[in-house]
C-alpha cells in the first residue's frame, strides 16, 4: 500500500512539475522576474509533498506519522532542489524516516557549503530531534556514520562545546543518569542558548527519557514548530 502511495504521489508531484513548466514562456511575457517564479514552482511543489504524500500515508498507513519512506523522499527533495536549504526541515523529514545513514551523508554534505558555525548546529539539532523522538539507536547511527564520513573524505567533523555536549548526551541517555543530564545542560547551557529550539527539544528528551513533564512550549515560529514535530 505504502508503494503505491508513494508512486501516486510522485506522479502527482511531476504533473505539477511539469505545469509549471509549461507556463515558463507565459511568465516570462508577463516580466515576472525568473528568481521569484522558481520560488513559487518550488514552495509550490514543496507544499504538495508535505502534505499531500504525508496526509495520503497517514491515512492509508501503518504509521501515526506518516510513511518513512515519503519522509525520506521529502527530506532529500527539500536538501537537493530547495534555492535555499532550510536543514532544520530537511531534519524534521530526516529523524521521521528510516535512513539515518542517508541523513548522515546529507549532513556531511552541508558541512561543506554551510557558513562557519552552522555545521555544529546542524549536526546537534539532528540528533536532538532523534532523541527527542525517543530514537536513541538512530542518534548514535547518524554520529558514527559521519564520523566514518568526514574521516573518508578527509575533512574535519565540527569541534565546539555543542559537540561536547551532544557526545556526553549520548552516553547520559543510556542509563539512568538524570541527575547528570540536569548538570549537562545547566554546564553547556551557553552552547544550548546559540539556537532557541534546543531548550525545547532537550525538555522532550527530558520526557521521552527520564518521565519529566515537558515545560509549556515557546512562543513563536520554534514553537509552533516543535508542536508539528511532535504531533499535538
Amino acid at each position: 500500500m505504502v508503494k503505491v502511495i508513494c508512486e501516486d504521489g510522485v506522479r502527482h508531484w511531476r504533473m505539477v512539475l511539469e505545469g509549471f513548466e509549461g507556463n515558463g514562456e507565459e511568465c516570462s511575457h508577463r516580466n515576472v522576474v525568473e528568481e521569484e517564479y522558481l520560488r513559487r514552482k518550488w514552495l509550490t511543489t514543496r507544499l504538495f509533498l508535505e502534505r499531500r504524500s504525508v496526509s495520503w500515508s497517514i491515512e492509508f498507513g501503518a504509521h501515526r506519522n506518516g510513511s518513512p519512506e515519503i519522509h525520506d523522499m521529502i527530506a532529500d527533495y527539500i536538501y537537493s532542489e530547495s534555492p535555499e536549504v532550510d536543514m532544520a526541515k530537511v531534519s524534521y523529514h530526516f529523524v521521521r524516516g528510516k535512513d539515518p545513514k542517508k541523513f548522515a551523508l546529507t549532513l556531511v554534505n552541508f558541512m561543506g557549503k554551510c557558513y562557519p558555525g552552522e555545521d555544529d548546529l546542524a549536526v546537534a539539532r539532528a540528533v536532538l530531534m532523534y532523541l527527542s523522538l525517543g530514537n536513541l539507536r538512530d542518534a548514535n547511527v547518524l554520529m558514527d556514520e559521519m564520523k566514518k564520513q568526514v574521516q573518508f573524505r578527509e575533512i574535519d567533523f565540527p569541534r565546539s562545546e555543542l559537540m561536547q555536549l551532544i557526545n556526553y548526551l549520548l552516553k547520559t541517555l543510556q542509563r539512568d543518569a538524570l541527575p547528570l543530564f540536569n548538570m549537562l545542560r545547566q554546564r553547556y547551557k551557553s552552547s544550548i542558548d546559540r539556537e532557541p529550539m534546543f531548550h525545547e527539544l532537550f525538555d522532550e528528551v527530558a520526557n521521552k527519557f527520564y518521565g519529566v513533564q515537558r515545560k509549556n512550549s515557546m512562543p513563536g515560529m520554534f514553537g509552533d514548530f516543535f508542536k508539528m514535530m511532535s504531533g499535538e
